[in-house]
C-alpha cells in the first residue's frame, strides 16, 4: 500500500481540493453513503466497508422506522445478528435513540431470555406500539428459527458460522423479509467476499455497496467527527487523521483490508494462465500496423489500401458468421503507442460467448480505424450492442459509431473504477463458468493476465504491460471485457421489410385485345 500522508492523494483527489468533498451538509443527520444504504430497498443487500464509518448506526435508523410502522404501512420485526454481545447492545442502544428522535412509540430496552436447546441466551429488545420489535440475537443460527422479519448480519465476515446463519436468514425471505450483510473484509477466501464476487458477477441477486475510507471522507465522515467532538475541521487535520489510521494498522495489507475493502491475498493476476488458455480456440487475430509512409498518403489512397486489406482478411470470415445469432462488439482505442483492439462476439444458442476473430491496429489513422470498424459492424449479423472506449481520442470513434448505429445500440464507455468494479467480476465468471471462447494467441493471453486486483478492484494497471520491445496496455483484455458486457444488453437494429407490390389478377390489361387477363393467360 502506498503511504498516504498530509496533502497526498486520497483515491484520486486531495483534501485541499475543493472538489474533494461532495454532498456534505452539517444539518443532515445521515451522510450521503448512509442515506444511499437506507434508501436501497432491495430484498438482499451487502455493504463492504471501511471500519467505523457509521453504517450500522444508519441501519439502526432503518430498523427503527420499519419496526415502528404499522403492518399496513409495511412494518415488521427486525432482527440484528452481531458477532458479539457488545455489538448487540450498541445496536439496540442506537435503535432506542432513533425511536426517541423519530418520536416513535417504543418501550425501554429490555432483556429477554431465549431458550435455545442446551442453554438460555440473553437478548436485547425494543418493543414498539406497532406490535413489532427490534431484537438483537446471538450469532447462533438456530436463534432465527420460527422468526419472521428483516435480518441484519453485522460484521458478517467474522461470524464463525456465517453459512448457517445466512441459510437461516434467507429462509425468512420466502415471506418477503429482507436480509442485510454489513462487514469489513476478513480474507479473500471468506464466504463474505465470495458472495460479493458472485453478486457482482450476477450469480446472486444482492445489491452491493462499497464504502472505503476515502469514500466516507469525501462525503464528510471526518467533518462529522469534528462536528460531534466539537473540533475545528481543517484539511491538514483530516490528512493527519487518515495518515494516523493507516500508520497505526499492523501492516499495509491490514490497512488495505480494514479501510479500503481489499481482502487479504487478493492481489496479483486476476485470471490464471491455465484458466485463460483453457477458454481459447483456433480463431484468427488480424494485425495491421500503419507505417510513416502509409500515414502520409492522401485519404483516398489510404482508404483503398484498407478496403483491400479488409476484403482480403476480414470479409472471408465475416461471411461465415451465423446470420441467426446475435452479435456484440467491444473496442479499446489507441492512436500511437498502444493498440486499438476490435472484438466482435457471437452469442450462441447455448449462451456461449464466442469471439470469431480479433483485429489489432497499431499506428493507424482515425479515418482508417473508423473504416475498419464500419466494415466489421456493417456485416455482423443481428448486431445488438457496441461498447467503445471513449477516453481521450477514442471519443471521436465512439461518437461516430453512435451516429451511424444509433445511441440505443452504442455505448461510449468512460472506463473508470466504478465500471471495472461492476463489470470485471462478471467477466471473470465467464471464464470460470466456461461461458466464453477467445482466439488462441499468446499476446491476447498476456493482455488478460495483465488484469490485477488493485485496491480491491480488478483492472488493467497503468503503464506498459507488454515486453520491453512491444508496447501493450492490456488492450485486448479491455476490448474483450467491453464486448462481454455488451453481450448481456438488449438492443438491435430497427428495420423493416416492405410488403410485395402485388397486383390483382383483374388489373392486368391485354393491350391488343383490351381483355382483362390473369397471370395464367386470357380467360
Amino acid at each position: 500500500m502506498t503511504d498516504i500522508g498530509i496533502g497526498k492523494v486520497l483515491g484520486g483527489g486531495t483534501v485541499n481540493d475543493p472538489n474533494w468533498y461532495k454532498d456534505f451538509d452539517a444539518n443532515e443527520v445521515l451522510l450521503q453513503y448512509q442515506r444511499d444504504w437506507v434508501a436501497d430497498d432491495s430484498q438482499l443487500k451487502i455493504a463492504e466497508k471501511s471500519r467505523r464509518t457509521g453504517l450500522t448506526w444508519a441501519e439502526a435508523a432503518d430498523a427503527t422506522l420499519c419496526a415502528g410502522a404499522s403492518r399496513a404501512a409495511g412494518g415488521c420485526n427486525h432482527f440484528y445478528v452481531g458477532s458479539n454481545k457488545e455489538m448487540a447492545r450498541e445496536f439496540i442502544d442506537a435503535v432506542a435513540m432513533w425511536a426517541k428522535l423519530f418520536d416513535q412509540a417504543a418501550g425501554e430496552i429490555e432483556e429477554e431470555i431465549l431458550i435455545d436447546e442446551d442453554k438460555d441466551i440473553l437478548t436485547f429488545v425494543v418493543n414498539f406500539a406497532s406490535g413489532f420489535k427490534v431484537q438483537a440475537l446471538s450469532s447462533r443460527p438456530s436463534n432465527l428459527r420460527g422468526m419472521q422479519g428483516n435480518v441484519t448480519i453485522d460484521e458478517a465476515a467474522f461470524h464463525e458460522q456465517l453459512a448457517e446463519v445466512l441459510k437461516a436468514a434467507l429462509a425468512l425471505t420466502m415471506w418477503g423479509s429482507k436480509v442485510r450483510l454489513i462487514s469489513t473484509h476478513n480474507g479473500v477466501d471468506n464466504l463474505f467476499n465470495e458472495i460479493i464476487n458472485d453478486s457482482r458477477a450476477k450469480k446472486k441477486d444482492y445489491s452491493v455497496h462499497r464504502i472505503t475510507l476515502d469514500d466516507a471522507c469525501r462525503q464528510g465522515l471526518y467533518k462529522r467527527i469534528c462536528q460531534i467532538t466539537k473540533k475545528v475541521w481543517s484539511a491538514d487535520a483530516e490528512a493527519k487523521w487518515v495518515a494516523g489510521l493507516l500508520k497505526n494498522t499492523a501492516s499495509a495489507d491490514d490497512a488495505q483490508e480494514e479501510y479500503y475493502c481489499v481482502p487479504k491475498s487478493g492481489g496479483g493476476a486476476y485470471l490464471s494462465r491455465a484458466l485463460v488458455e483453457s477458454r481459447m480456440f483456433d480463431a484468427p487475430v488480424f494485425r495491421y500496423s500503419g507505417t510513416a509512409e502509409f500515414n502520409a498518403w492522401p485519404e483516398h489512397l489510404r482508404h483503398a489500401e484498407i478496403e483491400d486489406w479488409c476484403n482480403k482478411h476480414l470479409l472471408p470470415i465475416l461471411t461465415t458468421l451465423n446470420p441467426v445469432l446475435r452479435h456484440a462488439f467491444g473496442e479499446d482505442f489507441a492512436r500511437n503507442g498502444d493498440l486499438t483492439i476490435m472484438a466482435p462476439m457471437a452469442i450462441e444458442a447455448d449462451l456461449m460467448r464466442r469471439v470469431p476473430f480479433i483485429v489489432e491496429l497499431q499506428n493507424v489513422p482515425f479515418k482508417q480505424q473508423e473504416q475498419i470498424l464500419y466494415f466489421i459492424c456493417d456485416r455482423l449479423p443481428r448486431l445488438c450492442k457496441l461498447k467503445l472506449d471513449a477516453r481521450g481520442n477514442g471519443q471521436y470513434l465512439a461518437e461516430q459509431a453512435k451516429y451511424k448505429y444509433g445511441a440505443g445500440r452504442t455505448d461510449e464507455v468512460m472506463l473508470s473504477q466504478s465500471w471495472y468494479l461492476e463489470n470485471m467480476p462478471r467477466f471473470k465468471a465467464g471464464f470460470e463458468d466456461d461461458g466464453i471462447r477467445i482466439p488462441k494467441d499468446d499476446e491476447i493471453a498476456s493482455d488478460l493476465r495483465a488484469i490485477q486486483v488493485i485496491k480491491g478492484i480488478a483492472k488493467v494497471p497503468e503503464g506498459n504491460t507488454g515486453t520491453k520491445d512491444k508496447q501493450r496496455h492490456g488492450d485486448a483484455a479491455i476490448a474483450l471485457a467491453l464486448a462481454y458486457a455488451a453481450s448481456f444488453e438488449d438492443g438491435g437494429e430497427i428495420d423493416w421489410t416492405p410488403a410485395p407490390n402485388k397486383r390483382s389478377q383483374w388489373e392486368a390489361i391485354d393491350n391488343d385485345s383490351d381483355m382483362q387477363i390473369s397471370k395464367g393467360g386470357a380467360w
